[in-house]
């Protein structure tokens, strides 16, 4: 009997071990995307931000020109 309970004991303190690994895993990896998450809505505003500027600049660009080209 002092074999099994001493067996059960040993499961139980496996099982303790892999769930607190599993634990600070699972912590790991929800940081990890946090970071990531806010990195990719920085990056998202700056893109449309410089979508927009892109835009503004192409709108106040001077129209074509009929000059002649510099190697005639």
């Amino acid at each position: 009997m002092s074999d099994r309970i001493d067996s059960l004991n040993d499961r139980i303190d496996s099982l303790e071990m892999r769930l607190t690994y599993q634990d600070v895993t699972i912590e790991t990896l929800n940081q990890t995307v946090t970071t990531q998450w806010t990195e990719i809505d920085r990056l998202t505003r700056k893109v449309a931000e410089l979508k927009e500027r892109l835009q503004e600049a192409e709108n106040n660009m001077p129209g074509p020109t009929n000059e002649r080209p510099p190697h005639y």
